[in-house]
């Protein structure tokens, strides 16, 4: 490969846009070099046992639920099929697939799904055998013009172009809805500058194409791609998925879209999903259905006639209340059927979830007319149902009141045809305002930029703070139901949308599947033991009750929390630079997913769950000449000039995609395994190498860092090899992972080390140089290091990881007695106790293994032994809401954690109190 310009790449970088989304299907195509013929002496494995991860069996699935399950390397080939029994041992139809193998081609990791229908229990085994076929197998049919899948109960059909993604939905052969549409519109201007004159357009989802990934027998999925398009402008790419199971009458949606436009010109003020409900019958017999908070129900009827000056009768009251189909009006009394016409009929409803603390419901006869206040509340579970006893759809969005503003609206309900829109951003909210949060403050150049820096930490450059690329995921529910449901029976799916229930293996078995690296079960068998589990237990609660606390929500915030806190204002510093969003700095995803590991905690996994949502998405750019990277912490999530594979690190987002088997999530990772290329747009170092601002990279040796980059980008070959993918992974990866070693120093070697973009070859001086920083490890190099070991047989490499591992908490003698030099003065060495562990595990060092549980007491740069790990309550008026205080900042914190889990795990034994 050549020299390649500056300017080529960028002109490349940011031509691409329907490649963003990257489309890896179910689970990516794989291989045959990717994934070798697994042994013959295949050992097998006992039962394992499942269970919801609430504990509580649901009343009802999202349509549906699937999860993923590790196994030990050598029990099953890839073809090994599994079969699923409630604990009293009825068969449950399952459909399975893998996700990821050992090096020696077994089974690493199999996703399962099983429908809505399946027999609930509060607990299941999984187990190797033939899987039971569901009464009726769900099928899907592809024509030239659309998909259709036929799941029992529903038929839904995909047309492969036009602006609808989703034809119809038929129960029946009756048509519950229809004509289902991606809608968005833009402003050019934004609410809150005082424009006098404001121009508004509107766009519609067009399709570009349709691909089924899964056809059943159990689950279809369904992925959608496109842009939305009005006249010649096509923008916001989207990939929808969707999905559908056997003999349910439910489709689970999952939404991503790319914001690809002008912050400075494109304000979007709406952004939903829509259908057509036919509406069959009186007026009367047509109802409306909104959850509100706590398993509360909004039920009403488009023309109401309870509470009337003249009483139809008892039996109509109840049965127009319970959404029932009245009696015939020949039975009511004649004072009121003569009088219909003159009750009004409210065709239109919406409930606004505006903030996250505050939802209205309100409600018109038809357009033209004044809005109505009907009620209110706190936070509503986010589902809607409109329709007759005849049938009708219910439609949700998961994460409703967290993700705000959001809207649930039904319009035209008086007519032929209802309208029903699920809005991922409210119409009636002010408009999303993307540009950056301040002007520049004069920082023209680089020294001006490195002086801000010093200050607020925040690492500006003009131009940088750019929105554009990034992403949002929601996921929605639709029912196609045969009748008005029950308030009882809409309560329960209105909690299957907001919380889709999951079943999980047991922390026991996923540690005894080998999986993951360094971690353990949660362990109290001694004191010491205990103490370090009661720190971690409530630690992690601070942090997950800070979100609720401090409202961390919204629409582009939610799943993320702060960085740094202000003891002075009682507040973290949102406003602050680099200290305001975490944007996983220094780790926060991984120490999230291991303390779920360890604890099997249902709050545990879906606060690390909505962290991978947030940061998998909006802190990572998905299209544009950032492609690849993420942004460092910041005021706004895209803010900070620094764009690093540190942030759109793999290894934060594969517990996720192993733990659900969730396609998205799988998406992103996937993209991640080029994102070494990034490093011909972005010169990393441009601010602090005295650069002049030119930048030619040479494909061939390129300044990549051995550590902090390399170990991000070697988690998406890792991955993208776990799971049969693109062989160039497992060949970057390796060799990678052998040339480090080979250098004369290693992972500390200094002196111009570079790296090759073709083959993923790093290489260097032949005399020994030492460069090394605290940071280079604690981007999840650590806990790559610990997996690939495992992996791989190269003692070479294991000798240079050990020796790093050993020496960075060693004293500056050792140090140079081994590489020439010290290496200065570290910080972070709590966070490097970890090593210290690992190189003690792996050389049968006990001294080392005391010296891992000293640096971890001492706590340098995190949270010594004596750090109070408790809180104060703090009320107003010091503050504007009562909140708990901790002396707690998250960098510390996830490096605390993770370094205590691996200290556990590796060198337990040698626990100090």
């Amino acid at each position: 490969m050549g020299q390649i310009s500056r300017r080529s790449v960028l002109t490349t970088a940011a031509g691409g846009t329907a490649a963003l989304l990257v489309s890896s299907g179910t689970a990516h195509a794989r291989h045959p070099s990717a994934v070798p013929t697994p042994p013959p002496d295949l050992t097998g494995h006992d039962p394992v046992s499942l269970r919801w991860l609430e504990k509580e069996t649901p009343a009802a699935l999202a349509g549906g639920t699937t999860w993923g399950v590790p196994w030990p390397r050598g029990a099953f080939a890839a073809d090994q099929g599994f079969t699923l029994t409630t604990g009293a041992g009825e068969p449950v139809p399952v459909q399975t697939w893998p996700t990821a193998y050992w090096p020696d081609g077994s089974l690493k990791w199999t996703a399962h799904a099983v429908s809505g229908s399946a027999p609930r229990a509060d607990a299941y085994r999984l187990a190797a055998g033939a899987p039971a076929r569901p009464a009726t197998a769900l099928t899907v049919h592809q024509g030239r013009d659309r998909v259709t899948v036929s799941t029992g109960v529903i038929d839904v059909e995909f047309p492969r172009s036009g602006n609808r993604v989703v034809g119809a939905i038929r129960r029946g052969g009756t048509v519950i809805a229809k004509d289902g549409c991606l809608v968005a519109s833009r402003q050019d201007r934004p609410d809150t500058d005082g424009a006098t004159v404001i121009k508004s357009e509107a766009f519609t989802g067009a399709v570009g194409s349709v691909h089924v990934e899964q056809d059943g027998p159990v689950r279809a999925v369904v992925r959608v791609e496109g842009k939305h398009r009005r006249g010649r402008r096509a923008w916001l790419p989207f990939v929808v998925r969707f999905y559908l199971h056997a003999e349910s009458d439910a489709i689970r949606m999952v939404h991503s879209f790319v914001f690809d436009g002008n912050e400075k010109k494109d304000f979007i003020n709406g952004l939903g999903v829509e259908f057509s409900v036919p509406m069959r019958g009186e007026l009367h017999d047509r109802h409306v259905r909104l959850a509100g908070q706590d398993g509360g129900v909004l039920a009403e009827a488009v023309r109401g006639i309870t509470g009337l000056r003249r009483d139809p009768g008892a039996a109509v009251r109840t049965a127009q209340y319970e959404g029932r189909k009245t009696p015939d009006t020949s039975t009511w009394d004649e004072r009121v059927t003569r009088r219909l016409a003159y009750i009004p009929a409210f065709g239109d409803y919406s409930l606004r979830q505006l903030n996250a603390h505050g939802f209205e419901i309100h409600k018109r006869t038809k357009p033209g007319h004044s809005w109505i206040r009907v009620d209110g509340g706190e936070r509503a579970e986010g589902l809607g149902y409109v329709g007759t006893p005849a049938g009708g759809l219910a439609f949700g969005m998961r994460n409703f009141w967290q993700l705000h503003p959001t809207e649930l609206e039904i319009t035209g309900a008086a007519g032929a045809e209802a309208r029903a829109t699920a809005w991922m951003w409210s119409p009636r909210a002010g408009a999303m305002d993307l540009r950056f949060y301040h002007d520049g403050l004069g920082q023209d150049t680089y020294p001006e930029q490195l002086e801000g820096l010093e200050i607020t930490y925040e690492d500006y450059e003009p131009g940088f703070g750019s929105p554009y690329g990034v992403a949002r995921t929601t996921e929605l529910t639709f029912w196609a139901l045969d009748a008005t449901p029950t308030s009882e029976r809409f309560s329960e799916l209105a909690a299957a949308n907001a919380g889709p229930p999951l079943l999980v293996s047991s922390p026991e078995h996923n540690h005894a599947a080998g999986v993951f690296g360094a971690w353990a079960p949660v362990d109290r068998s001694v004191p010491a033991k205990a103490a370090l589990e009661d720190k971690l237990d409530l630690m992690h609660t601070h942090h997950r009750e800070q979100v609720d606390q401090r409202s961390w929500y919204g629409f582009w915030d939610y799943g993320d929390i702060m960085h740094s806190y202000d003891g002075d204002r009682h507040v973290w510093r949102y406003d602050v630079g680099g200290y305001a969003w975490d944007n996983s700095e220094l780790s926060t995803d991984l120490w999230l997913w291991y303390h779920y590991l360890r604890t099997g905690d249902a709050k545990a996994f879906r606060f690390a769950e909505a962290m991978t949502r947030h940061t998998g998405e909006v802190d990572v750019y998905h299209i544009g000449k950032y492609q690849g990277l993420g942004t460092r912490h910041g005021v706004m999530h895209w803010g900070d000039s620094a764009k690093q594979v540190r942030i759109s690190n793999a290894g934060y987002r594969r517990f996720h995609y192993f733990l659900t088997g969730d396609e998205r999530t799988g998406d992103l990772l996937h993209s991640l395994i080029d994102s070494d290329r990034s490093f011909l747009v972005l010169d990393p170092g441009r601010k602090v190498n005295g650069g002049d601002g030119t930048f030619e990279p040479d494909p061939k040796a390129m300044p990549v860092s051995k550590t902090t980059d390399w170990g991000a980008m070697a988690m998406a070959w890792l991955t993208e090899w776990e799971r049969g993918g693109d062989p160039i992974a497992r060949t970057k990866l390796l060799n990678g992972a052998t040339t480090i070693a080979a250098l004369p120093n290693g992972f500390v070697q200094g002196g111009g080390v570079t790296y090759n973009l073709a083959d993923g070859k790093f290489s260097g001086p032949a005399e020994k140089q030492v460069n090394i920083g605290s940071l280079s490890s604690v981007f999840g190099l650590i806990e790559l290091m610990a997996e690939l070991l495992d992996l791989i047989d190269e003692p070479a490499v294991k000798a240079k990881w050990v020796e790093f591992c050993r020496l960075y908490n060693a004293t500056k003698a050792e140090q140079r007695a081994v590489t020439d030099a010290d290496w200065g003065s570290l910080n972070l060495r709590q966070a490097y106790s970890r090593a210290t562990a690992y190189a003690a595990r792996e050389l049968g060092d006990e001294a080392l293994a005391r010296r891992a549980w000293q640096e971890l007491r001492t706590g340098h740069a995190g949270y010594p032994h004596d750090h109070p790990f408790t809180s104060r309550r703090i009320e107003g008026p010091a503050v504007l809401n009562p909140v708990d205080e901790a002396r707690f900042s998250a960098n510390a914190s996830a490096q605390f954690g993770l370094a205590a889990i691996q200290c556990l795990a590796l060198v337990g034994s040698a626990v100090t109190s």
